[in-house]
């Protein structure tokens, strides 16, 4: 497979995965507003923030390395034995639920029965869906490696449409039962995941379209663990990466979680003001995470197969090297661009967007405060995904294993800047540790990204270099925008309203047409790339 051939497929992937976010958000979005009304910001923030934190430290900790790991080189790999390595993610599950379920239920401080009853069953189930999560691992490592995009949306789209309809279903028809709403959501959610993912590799195994398609297993017993015949059960190369890696993804579920582990651990906020922090963060995380999230894990995929890890970039093939810069380049300057307008509009918008989302009380505490500065954090959320999925996908094992140092001393001092913050400024303290933190990360990225292309034709980091008549857009739509709130946002009525929206709704469009002018080569490539799997289809 060339480097184009990677390069539409991760495009078609990343398109994919976009759709699949926007999806996962808003179905989120829509139920979170839905569930405000049903049940108390304390039992919001039990689920969102104390439960939700067990299933994704397990569910990380278990197979974030085996990912990273398995999904790297090219295709010179024994495919029986990546099998055998990733079914090793269950067995790490079944001891990180262990381990983590113990001291979620007996050194965390458990919520008042009386208001949030049935925690310990709930500790349990959480730990049981993570689980049960993890059985569909080796699927989705191979589907992601040979390019199976439709059914990573299939699979999810049903899983979370089955979640939502339960989770709305129980909160009307037996709101009593408290935490087993959304313990049952959380089990029906993962088990649709397994079932998609078996019943698609049953059918394609069994079929001969597996055979047809030169597919590497044919049986569907070889996706089960197995003995290789004159080889080692699994590749050592992978597993010495793959050790390598989950020293990093402990590191990095800190930082990425940090806040609800402080949350958790240091009981800075009570479980009412957590569950206000979490509706914000989850509204202002919507673009990050339906946008970013998908591109960053499409293209470390891209990246991690036309890049030879740990080469330097004269011994590895030009054309590769050459396109694998026009597409870190392009990346750079779309999601800077992104996280820009959504920087600019999100600080005149915070308030508009979190009294119609939840009234007074979101819109009247510290909300838009949190929201506005969550808007400047998305933008450093955007470059630091590009950044780092380029950097993961290109460094040697002995890289990676430095790196891991530098994620320690970035985890605790993270830690402790997030204690002395929320005490100092509260809740917000949170998102300016996250800022200071995911800053140096960058600062890092940064320096690989250039000592990598230095003796090179290439000069990816251009793509943090916006055209000054963008900038000037953006400056004056920052302004226009600020003013419009203070005249018409938002105590003057629906009318008034509809002009502060409608203002921003004026800007937008004159930045957008700014980008089109001025950023012509940026535009071409999200036109053949990222959007091309909506105009036309695969060949």
């Amino acid at each position: 497979m060339t480097a184009k051939d990677v390069l539409k497929n991760a495009a078609t992937l990343a398109s994919y995965n976009v759709l699949l976010q926007v999806m996962f958000r808003v179905l989120t979005f829509l139920l979170n507003a839905f569930t405000l009304r049903f049940v108390s910001k304390e039992l919001i923030g039990v689920v969102n923030v104390r439960l939700t934190l067990l299933y994704s430290t397990v569910v990380f900790l278990s197979r974030e390395a085996f990912r990273r790991a398995c999904l790297s080189g090219k295709d010179e790999h024994n495919w029986r034995q990546i099998i055998n390595l990733l079914w090793l993610a269950v067995p790490l599950g079944v001891l990180w639920a262990s381990v983590l379920g113990c001291v979620w239920l007996w050194l965390l401080e458990a919520p008042d029965p009386q208001a949030i009853p049935h925690y310990g069953p709930a500790v349990g189930l959480f730990a049981l869906a993570a689980l049960q999560e993890l059985l569909a691992e080796p699927l989705w490592v191979l589907a992601q490696a040979h390019m199976f995009v439709r059914l990573k949306v299939v699979a999810e789209s049903l899983a979370m449409v089955a979640r939502c309809m339960l989770t709305m279903a129980l909160v009307v028809w037996a709101p009593q039962w408290g935490l087993y709403i959304f313990s049952a959501a959380q089990l029906v959610y993962t088990g649709f995941l397994v079932l998609c993912y078996a019943a698609f590799f049953l059918h394609f195994l069994s079929s001969g379209e597996a055979e047809r398609q030169s597919f590497p297993l044919c049986r569907v017993g070889d996706l089960l663990p197995s003995r290789v015949d004159g080889e080692s059960v699994v590749n050592l190369k992978l597993a010495r990466l793959t050790w390598s890696f989950f020293k990093q993804s402990f590191l990095k579920q800190i930082l990425t979680e940090g806040e609800r582990y402080v949350m958790t651990f240091l009981n800075v906020l009570n479980f009412g003001d957590q569950g206000i922090y979490d509706i914000v963060n989850n509204l202002g995380s919507m673009v990050a995470r339906f946008v970013f999230l998908p591109i960053e894990e499409s293209f470390y995929v891209f990246f991690a197969k036309v890049l030879e890890r740990g080469r330097e970039v004269r011994q590895q093939r030009q054309e590769e090297v050459a396109t694998a810069a026009e597409v870190l380049e392009c990346l750079l300057k779309f999601v800077l661009v992104v996280g820009l307008i959504i920087t600019v509009f999100g600080y005149a918008y915070s308030y508009l967007a979190l009294d119609l989302y939840g009234g007074s009380l979101l819109s009247s505490g510290t909300g838009p405060t949190l929201l506005r500065w969550y808007s400047g954090y998305v933008l450093l959320l955007a470059v630091n995904g590009v950044t780092e999925c380029f950097t993961f996908a290109a460094m040697s094992k002995e890289e990676v294993d430095r790196y891991n140092l530098v994620m320690l001393g970035l985890s605790v001092s993270f830690l402790f800047l997030s204690y002395f913050l929320t005490w100092w400024l509260g809740s917000v303290g949170f998102i300016l540790a996250n800022c200071l933190n995911m800053g140096l990360r960058i600062g890092h990225s940064l320096l690989f990204i250039h000592r990598y292309f230095l003796r090179s034709p290439w000069a990816p980091l251009r793509g943090l270099r916006p055209s000054p008549s963008v900038l000037l857009a953006l400056g004056l739509s920052a302004a226009l925008t600020a003013l419009s709130e203070a005249v018409f946002c938002c105590d003057g009525g629906w009318l008034f309203r509809a002009a502060h929206v409608a203002v921003g709704g004026v800007c937008l469009l004159a930045v957008l047409a700014t980008v089109l002018y001025a950023e012509t080569r940026l535009v071409h490539f999200v036109r053949t790339q990222l959007l091309s799997r909506y105009t036309k289809k695969e060949t």
